[in-house]
């Protein structure tokens, strides 16, 4: 039996070793329009991606991304935040499954993606990189009561960030206290309600600060922060620069 399975792994190793260009099996992953799929080298610098990651980091071509950092693309508070999940998958040499992420879509809005990254090992053995993948939340879990009926929290959320909405009002959507919201909330998401709401207005008003030039006074009133310096206040909590700094780093010259 051990015969076996070492003779079937060393037939896959050989049709592996025999490709002429390995790079080529990522290319599958062009055709799945909800996963992101990349590659970085150990030191965070991107190798390869496929074309939905190079459509949220703003790119045309995935050269344009080869040899480049999070730092180059995100807000240096959330940059921090991917190169430190990174950095623990190379140090422990393990995966680490199921984190919780907000992915913008392509209004901006903060969409929850479940991500697993491996490491990836040399021929030595030695960690040169890892490999990760996002995709929905909602195609990543089997259904259940529990995760049907918070994702109806999520999408009331999507749908009323712009208005003065509360835990309570999320909370009564579903038939739950705040405080089993709250814990539910936690459980399977890794953040409270509230600071989800805060995390998905805060990703619009950086759509918004990227793609258009109005008073970043009015992009707080839209986004549902009725006081600019608290849209200030918590857009730095989250991203690490005012919104004007967001502003003038990321939007098109």
């Amino acid at each position: 039996m051990t015969q076996s399975r070492n003779n079937r792994l060393a037939f896959q190793a050989s049709f592996f070793q025999g490709l002429g260009n390995p790079l080529s099996l990522m290319e599958l992953f062009d055709f799945m329009p909800d996963l992101y799929v990349y590659a970085k080298n150990s030191d965070g610098e991107f190798v390869r991606a496929n074309k939905v990651v190079c459509r949220v980091l703003g790119v045309k071509e995935e050269t344009e991304i080869i040899g480049r950092t999070d730092f180059d693309f995100f807000p240096p508070a959330i940059a921090s935040q991917y190169i430190e999940e990174d950095r623990r998958v190379i140090k422990t040499n393990a995966p680490l499954t199921d984190q919780i992420w907000l992915v913008p879509d392509s209004n901006g809005i903060p969409q929850l993606y479940t991500c697993n990254k491996i490491p990836l090992t040399g021929k030595n053995s030695e960690v040169i990189g890892i490999a990760g993948v996002k995709r929905p939340y909602s195609q990543a879990t089997s259904t259940s009561k529990g995760l049907t009926r918070l994702m109806r929290v999520v999408e009331f959320v999507t749908k009323h960030y712009a208005d003065p909405i509360t835990v309570t009002d999320m909370a009564q959507e579903i038939g739950l206290s705040n405080s089993q919201l709250h814990r539910e909330f936690v459980k399977r998401f890794g953040i409270t309600p509230n600071d989800y709401i805060r995390e998905v207005r805060i990703g619009v008003a950086r759509y918004q600060l990227e793609s258009e030039q109005a008073p970043v006074g009015e992009i707080a009133n839209r986004c549902g922060f009725y006081d600019q310096s608290h849209f200030s206040r918590g857009f730095k909590s989250s991203t690490g620069m005012t919104p004007l700094q967001y502003r003038k780093r990321f939007a098109p010259k």
